[in-house]
Formats: structure tokens, C-alpha cells, sequence
């Protein structure tokens, strides 16, 4: 059950982007669910995985690339249209450069047989990350928040960016560590 929320969330991405550019005044609001109800798989696989004693490799390997995947796909809608610009684009970029990093350090341990473990830091990261986005999503021209809001979606991101860069900097230095000790 809970791999298959995990799953759902990359799934969700679809219907997201293609809600997110429909020009109605509806759409937004609509595209805004559909995040949220993404977001919330998040919180609720690992949650259910281990009330059911539930968790498996498979889940501990795609959890962190569906929020990879739903995260960047946001980021780079929200860039596109313009609803991220100016000094948050430079937090957006950290965002989205910190996730390649990071994923490619899982690549290049994974014939080692080494994970890197999700830090509880890195859980808030996300949370951060998705409320920003949220709030961009809300505040956008026809959301349910007036556009001013933006500027506590900017705050929200700029926090998650700084999250993001410290995670991806422990990430690296245990990446190094578990690299130089063969893996293991």
C-alpha cells in the first residue's frame, strides 16, 4: 500500500502539469489540489510503511525520487510561467542543482551496495519545499490567495533552500565517506 502511494505521487505529476497550463479560472485552484494531494502521499507512505511494518528497499529507493520528481517538475513549471523569478530563481536553482547532486551520489554508491539514509534535516527540507510550492501555487493569478502571498511563498522557499544546500552538504561529506571506505 504504501509504495503504491509512493508511486501515485509521480503519477500525480502528470495531471498536475497539464491542470497547471489550462487557461481557466479554475485551474489553479485545481492544479494547487492535485499538488496537495501528491504532497500528502508523502507524509502518509512512510508513515503507513511503518505502522504495517511495511518498508522495503524498493520503498526507501523511490520515496526520494518521487519528491525529486514532483519537486523539480513543479519548480520548473512555476520558472516557466514566471511565478518564480528575480532573486528566487538563485533558490529555485539551488533547489533543483542540490536534487541532481544528490541523486547522482545515490547512483554512484549504488554498485557499492552503500545508501545514503533520508536525514530528519532532509525530511523538513521537503516539507519546505512543498509548502513554497504551494504557496507560489496559491498565490498565483486565479489562486485562492492574493498575490502578495508570494512573498511568503519567496520567504518559505528561500528557508528551503537553505535546507536544501546544508542536506546536500551532508549528503556529499557521507557520500565521501562511504565512497572512501569501499561502500560499506
Amino acid at each position: 500500500m504504501a509504495n503504491w502511494l509512493t508511486l501515485s505521487r509521480i503519477i500525480l505529476i502528470a495531471p498536475f502539469a497539464a491542470i497547471f497550463f489550462i487557461n481557466a479560472p479554475w485551474a489553479m485552484n485545481a492544479a494547487l489540489a492535485v499538488f496537495i494531494l501528491a504532497a500528502v502521499t508523502d507524509f502518509l507512505d512512510g508513515r503507513i510503511a511503518r505502522s504495517r511494518n511495511e518498508t522495503s528497499a524498493l520503498g526507501a529507493a523511490i520515496d526520494p525520487l518521487a519528491d525529486k520528481l514532483l519537486v523539480a517538475a513543479s519548480i520548473l513549471l512555476l520558472v516557466r510561467n514566471g511565478y518564480i523569478h528575480n532573486a528566487d530563481f538563485i533558490a529555485a536553482l539551488i533547489i533543483l542543482l542540490r536534487e541532481i547532486l544528490v541523486g547522482g551520489l545515490r547512483e554512484a554508491l549504488g554498485p557499492t551496495g552503500a545508501v545514503l539514509k533520508v536525514s530528519a534535516l532532509a525530511k523538513w527540507k521537503t516539507t519546505a519545499q512543498l509548502i513554497a510550492i504551494a504557496l507560489f501555487l496559491a498565490s498565483a493569478p486565479g489562486g485562492i490567495l492574493p498575490a502578495s502571498s508570494s512573498q511568503a511563498a519567496s520567504a518559505v522557499l528561500w528557508i528551503a533552500a537553505i535546507l536544501t544546500a546544508i542536506t546536500g552538504a551532508q549528503y556529499i561529506k557521507d557520500a565521501v565517506r562511504l565512497l572512501r571506505r569501499g561502500g560499506g
